[in-house]
């Protein structure tokens, strides 16, 4: 099993240049696939999935393959939104799991999905974490409008779902306005965890499952309500050349199996 992720540079402001890398990522995955051997082609099977996903999936992969053997899982972990465009521009993807569904539905409006493969298969819980080192611990969203937290991590909202997530939680609560000088974009929420992990940051809006990752290094101060549970769904995408093995693993993921592993990882079923 392999897997490639998708690495930003520091720089978190804004999401300017996304397309490039996608565009980027496109180009150097599909020569990773031109140069593999056609024999191992005939079974290696592509799977984008959202970046909350890496370690879950990591996992999963290792499962499926000793469940089938032969099969080989390459993964490409990114936010879901570079990942779709990474897929309308030809990358050569067999299964696309993402961290919302909005995005998925993008990809159904562009015909991007095999008819009849999409299906949830688990949801997640939108937190704030702080540094481990943090003295004040926000209780609820109106705290983040305090003195003390000058600088908060979410999401790019175009791009990636936990930025959008954060968003409607925000708006929904009258805050808006307030928090817009304190934002400081990640490109996806790998990026924020790690922003808060070294204390560059005073906050930051991640998944559950993301915090668990680095518990020594940062804390969950609340978890933060959404009108939209954080659903993920996963589909086969249309252009696959390798559909019997992409319908074998979205049905290992949703099975109990996958379930499993995903439950010990922090996610719910869906």
């Amino acid at each position: 099993m392999h897997a490639f992720s998708f690495r930003p540079g520091k720089t978190a402001r804004s999401a300017v240049g996304s397309a490039l890398s996608s565009s980027l990522w496109s180009a150097a995955l599909a020569g990773m696939i031109a140069l593999a051997p056609a024999a191992a082609q005939a079974q290696e099977l592509i799977v984008s999935a959202a970046a909350s996903l890496t370690n879950a999936f990591q996992a999963i992969g290792t499962a499926f393959e000793k469940a089938h053997p032969g099969a080989k899982v390459t993964f490409n972990f990114a936010a879901s939104g570079p990942l779709l465009a990474q897929i309308r521009q030809g990358a050569p993807v067999d299964v696309f799991a993402s961290a919302d569904q909005e995005t998925m539905d993008r990809a159904a409006k562009d015909r991007l999905l095999a008819d009849g493969t999409r299906a949830d298969f688990a949801r997640n819980t939108l937190v704030l974490i702080v540094p481990a080192s943090a003295t004040a611990i926000p209780q609820k969203l109106a705290d983040l409008t305090g003195a003390g937290l000058r600088r908060i991590a979410t999401g790019t909202p175009a791009s990636v779902p936990v930025g959008r997530y954060t968003m409607a939680a925000v708006q929904d609560a009258g805050l808006a306005a307030s928090l817009e000088p304190k934002w400081i974009y990640g490109e996806s929420v790998r990026q924020v965890l790690n922003y808060v992990a070294r204390a560059e940051v005073d906050a930051g809006f991640v998944y559950r499952t993301d915090a668990l990752i680095d518990k020594n290094k940062t804390r969950i101060a609340f978890t933060v309500p959404t009108a939209t549970p954080v659903s993920y769904p996963i589909a086969q995408v249309a252009a696959t050349k390798n559909a019997a093995l992409g319908r074998d693993f979205i049905a290992f993921v949703r099975g109990e199996a996958g379930q499993k592993i995903l439950g010990g990882f922090g996610f719910s079923q869906p």
